[in-house]
């Protein structure tokens, strides 16, 4: 463990935006050894998005090394000086990453920032060049033109660009969801009722225009987990497609949570369940914490949108996974996380554009389970 650690970090975008990636590395603030390495491709996006992403990912790693101070040394007057408080946080796409950097940096005891010429970060900017020439070595198909189900909100919103517009299912019931059991990477089935919720929401689907363009299926893309590839599944057969799967789409780890109900939890570790529920930073005993869900999910909705940029796309998934999704659709806070409801097997649509804005479209549907 080294207790006190320099972040150099840097992002680049080609074309602001375009193809964009980031760099970090965290150095032992005494000797300089290098401790680690973070880069990353973050698919279609500006430079301060990308500038944020590599701080994210540098202050990440210095907690995973265990530091408790650090300083932060950056090319990007814009970050330091938001970091620094001495600049307001006006865009609304960089307030959820500003947001989540500071909530990083709240776990140490102290961390300094310091804007240092371009020249002087080399290192970092070297590994974003890295990450940007590897994501964009293989150049993706030019999107299809496919028929929208509606209008996009583009006038009134300022959004530029083709956006990718991901149907978020929640998989149908489950024993444990009937129960009111935790259940995160528990893999259990769905229950005959569960079945037919999928069939259900398979059926909605496959009436949407816009899902099949000449013959070819949207991409489904689905958890790993058997409830979500069984409902994936009844979608790929409606729609004639085929089921990936993507591991970043996983529900959170409750840890030794995992099967108990809110109550046994709570009579077990009542303090510290209550902390955990005021507290998104805070993981189940064992598990993950839903900061950490939600940087995952982020990576996953990068990859995607990197991958199928300017598609629809089907995402089969869980409750917190999607509620993530939809947080960063409204620019909203941890605290949505508490205060959304999702049915089994419903039905939410948000779109995210290149340009950084999103628009959200649907939540929480489950007209076709009535």
């Amino acid at each position: 463990m080294t207790d006190h650690v320099l972040i150099e970090a840097d992002g680049g975008s080609r074309g602001n935006p375009g193809p964009a990636g980031y760099g970090a590395v965290v150095k032992d603030a005494n000797t300089g050894e290098v401790l680690a390495e973070r880069k990353a491709y973050v698919g279609i996006a500006t430079n301060n998005v990308a500038e944020y992403s590599g701080l994210i990912a540098g202050l990440a790693a210095a907690a995973d090394l265990g530091a408790s101070t650090v300083d932060v040394r950056m090319d990007s007057k814009l970050v330091v000086e938001q970091m620094s408080g001495r600049w307001k946080v006006k865009h609304p796409s960089m307030q959820p990453l500003n947001a989540e950097a500071k909530e990083l940096a709240a776990r140490f005891s102290r961390v300094r920032y310091e804007w240092i010429p371009r020249a002087e970060n080399s290192h970092a900017d070297g590994l974003a060049n890295e990450a940007m020439d590897a994501g964009t070595e293989k150049k993706p198909e030019a999107p299809k033109t496919v028929k929208q189900d509606r209008i996009s909100p583009v006038g009134w919103t300022g959004a530029t660009g083709t956006p990718t517009k991901l149907l978020l299912v929640r998989h149908g019931q489950t024993a444990m969801s009937v129960e009111k059991r935790y259940s995160g990477r528990g893999d259990v089935p769905l229950t005959e009722h569960g079945k037919q919720q999928a069939a259900a929401a398979a059926k909605r689907l496959g009436s949407m225009e816009g899902l099949v363009v000449d013959g070819e299926a949207a991409p489904i893309i689905a958890s790993p987990l058997i409830r979500t590839q069984q409902t994936a599944q009844a979608i790929a057969d409606a729609l004639g497609g085929r089921v990936e799967t993507h591991p970043g789409l996983i529900e959170t780890d409750f840890g030794d949570w995992e099967g108990l109900t809110f109550k046994e939890a709570m009579d077990r570790d009542p303090e510290f369940q209550t902390d955990w529920l005021s507290d998104t930073s805070i993981a189940a005993p064992g598990g993950e914490s839903f900061d950490g869900v939600h940087r995952r999910v982020r990576k996953a909705r990068d990859e995607l949108i990197a991958k199928y940029g300017g598609r629809t796309l089907v995402l089969v998934s869980h409750v917190t996974p999607i509620k993530a999704l939809l947080r960063m659709g409204l620019d909203a806070g941890p605290s949505l996380l508490f205060r959304l409801h999702l049915d089994l097997a419903s039905l939410s649509i948000v779109e995210f554009y290149p340009d950084g804005n999103a628009s959200v479209r649907l939540v929480n549907d489950i007209s076709h389970l009535s």
